[in-house]
């Protein structure tokens, strides 16, 4: 029976859910059609027998419309395969919710959350269960980019030695540069492979006398944030990843030439009048949902833009993915060696509450029919391997999700690991004074004052 939590109330008082999945025939696709790979759910049955009629609890991100419901399909699977009884839950502020339940000894058995520096504080205060080294060998191999993702999910216990907590399950890809394929074939442009490409294809755009990029800043009290996409992406192609690990951590300075270089490589693009449209004043006051809008005016008012696989949400309707709009991997620098490295965020999988059904849960979703359910609906990427790619609702998931495969290095959103006060504070409007004709090192400076403040 498929349970699910009234949001917003603690301590799992639950109500049965309609459409609960009892029955196998209720399964969202039947088992032995199409591309799923059935042969690994049964082998997963096989091998966690005698655990029906057992409950497991889980508290989550996802609520109401799509993305709960995908879930809900997706557990109906392990449902199946275990007889265990889940209840999933979910409110508004489930982050704060998970935190209070944690200190109040009533957690869920699995927590999911999409913030590591959360999940961190956690551990620390003893309210995750490690996973141990097996866990981690486990999604290392079996994951694209696989040690990346080991040190997402590794933390410092409440003795302060670093253990593994948290596995990935469900990504997002942000290392994306949209276009207008017809605009492109129109003026002869090709899709860059490099990052030399990239630039060199920026400056043909402006001896054209075209527009290359629209960049735009704006999102009320957030407005700065898609400029951290940006310079994450160029710290990633600029240097080691672990040089990228340190200045999320405040290791590496934000007014270390490195960082100050970074901002400036992004200021290559976005403080030339000639290479964003509306000249450099229109990029802060430029609403990022509105900033994609270029690449479909008649003339194109811009050929690019740099954002997440979200932005589709804010094109023009009717716009056809892989038609009138497509998008190409933000290219890695070829002259270093840094592989493909990849900008993204998701979610991780934790156990706050222990027993054998939640350790059967992370086993799960490390199972590539956990992966491939919610892959033939929408919104869902996989790191994991052997997750079919057919198995994707559509062509723009499977590229997408192929990105992700062929990376090197994953590494989450920083400005998300920072502290608010930085990641959602003087970074952002650090960005803004940047496109505003402060130098990179001035704003520099002042990010790292704002840190040293609060430590």
């Amino acid at each position: 029976m498929h349970k699910h939590l009234l949001a917003g109330v603690s301590a799992f008082a639950l109500v049965l859910t309609a459409g609960a999945y009892a029955n196998a025939q209720d399964l969202k696709y039947p088992k032995g059609e199409g591309a799923f790979s059935w042969d690994a759910l049964q082998q997963f049955a096989d091998a966690h027998k005698g655990m029906e009629g057992k409950k497991l609890s889980i508290w989550g991100p996802w609520r109401e419309g799509g993305d709960q419901e995908q879930f809900m399909t997706v557990l109906a699977y392990f449902e199946d395969a275990t007889g265990i009884d889940v209840e999933y839950g979910s409110s508004e502020n489930y982050e704060q919710q998970a935190q209070i339940d944690a200190q109040a000894g009533s957690s869920a058995n699995i927590t999911i959350l999409p913030q590591p520096g959360l999940l961190a504080d956690m551990a620390s205060k003893g309210y995750l269960v490690p996973l141990g080294d097996d866990v981690a060998k486990q999604v290392e191999t079996e994951n694209a980019a696989g040690s990346s993702f080991v040190s997402l999910g590794t933390y410092k216990d409440k003795d302060g030695n670093p253990q593994f907590y948290a596995v990935p399950y469900k990504s997002d890809l942000k290392s994306l540069v949209w276009y207008s394929p017809d605009n492109f074939a129109d003026n002869g442009y090709e899709v860059p492979t490099t990052y030399a490409d990239l630039k060199a294809l920026t400056e043909k755009m402006v001896a054209d006398g075209k527009t290359p990029w629209c960049i735009g800043l704006g999102s009320g009290g957030a407005t700065g944030w898609p400029a951290t996409d940006w310079v994450e992406d160029l710290m990633l192609r600029m240097y080691p990843a672990e040089d990228y690990d340190a200045w999320v951590s405040n290791d590496l300075k934000f007014n270390d030439p490195k960082v100050v270089a970074a901002l400036d490589e992004f200021g290559w693009f976005a403080k030339d009048d000639a290479k964003v449209a509306g000249g450099t004043a229109a990029v802060a006051t430029t609403d990022f949902r509105e900033s994609p809008l270029g690449l479909f005016a008649v003339p194109p008012a811009c050929f690019m833009h740099h954002q997440a696989s979200f932005i589709p949400s804010f094109f023009p309707e009717g716009t056809v993915l892989g038609e009138d709009a497509d998008f190409f991997y933000f290219p890695a620098d070829d002259t270093k060696d840094l592989g493909t490295p990849v900008l993204g965020a998701g979610t991780l999988a934790t156990i706050t509450k222990d027993s054998p059904e939640a350790h059967a849960f992370i086993d799960f979703l490390q199972n590539p029919i956990s992966n491939e359910i919610w892959m033939a609906q929408s919104g869902f990427l996989s790191t994991l391997k052997s997750a079919n790619v057919e198995t994707y609702g559509n062509e723009t998931l499977k590229k997408e999700g192929q990105i992700l495969l062929d990376a090197t290095t994953f590494r989450f959103d920083g400005s998300d690991l920072m502290p608010g006060a930085i990641g959602a504070g003087s970074f952002w409007t650090g960005m803004v004074d940047f496109v505003g004709g402060k130098s990179a090192q001035d704003v520099g400076n002042e990010i790292q004052a704002s840190w040293d403040a609060i430590k």
